[in-house]
């Protein structure tokens, strides 16, 4: 078994958005990554760890998490169901079909399609592989800020990261993969769309909070209740996090925008 799944991804500088920002940006090329995401980080570490005796893995997920829960179990040969809910586009589910994975659609969005594969994890005894919320997804997803510091060289700082929230896995591993660098002052710019904002409204609120719906675009932003570590972060000064929000219609341009870099 190799000692991980990922690979070390190119950071590489932006020169238009630079411009744009007044300041040097980079990117973390992680649409490199095997799996399509930096997913893959944690989830190939958390594999690594609880799966490898396994009968099996069962992953719920919108599109990234499930992409490389199935990769992984497939370089581990092991068999892998990816539970999705209904909004997601046929175009991810035959990709998860191509990795191999049994590939199962449950209810209207991950909330529920989560549900189904706690239900299979534990009546056909399998792996669950959550796709944000457990200690080992954040331990993997570190990775992605060690690589950025040696990329980066000795003595060079970011101004601040930049980042999306869907349940908050990623912001978790940031954050600890900031600590590990020494950076643990560096903001930390959590951004969500408006209708798949629950990290925002928990904030807002106080206290966790379960959206209603996801009405937003970006299906796989669609966590209606964001993980609890996450929300501790916010709260406990151990990390500075700023939650900001855009439309889809803004998410949409600056999509457009990346595939123009």
């Amino acid at each position: 078994m190799p000692q991980h799944f990922h690979v070390n991804t190119p950071l590489l500088e932006s020169v238009s958005m630079s411009k744009m920002a007044g300041t040097a940006v980079y990117l973390k090329m992680e649409n490199c990554q095997p799996s399509g995401s930096f997913k893959i980080r944690g989830v190939g570490h958390l594999c690594q760890q609880l799966a490898s005796r396994s009968k099996g893995v069962v992953c719920s997920s919108g599109g990234n998490a499930g992409m490389a829960a199935a990769y992984v179990a497939r370089k581990m040969g092991l068999p892998a169901t990816v539970v999705v809910p209904s909004s997601t586009p046929p175009l991810v589910v035959r990709r998860l079909q191509e990795q191999g994975a049994a590939v199962k659609v449950a209810g209207k969005v991950w909330d529920d399609a989560n549900a189904e594969a706690l239900r299979l994890a534990e009546t056909e005894q399998l792996t669950f592989v959550p796709p944000f919320d457990h200690p080992l997804l954040w331990e993997g997803h570190a990775s992605v800020v060690a690589e950025a510091a040696a990329a980066l060289g000795p003595g060079a700082r970011p101004g601040a990261v930049l980042l999306s929230v869907g349940g908050g896995g990623l912001l978790c591993g940031v954050v600890r993969g900031l600590k590990d660098a020494g950076w643990a002052d560096v903001p930390v710019i959590a951004m969500e769309t408006v209708g798949a904002d629950c990290f925002n409204a928990a904030i807002k609120a106080g206290e966790l909070v379960t959206l209603d719906d996801i009405t937003s675009e970006a299906k796989c932003l669609g966590a209606k209740t964001v993980c609890r570590r996450a929300f501790e972060l916010s709260q406990s000064g151990e990390a500075t996090i700023i939650s900001e929000l855009v439309t889809d219609q803004e998410a949409l341009r600056a999509v457009q925008m990346f595939l123009g870099q």
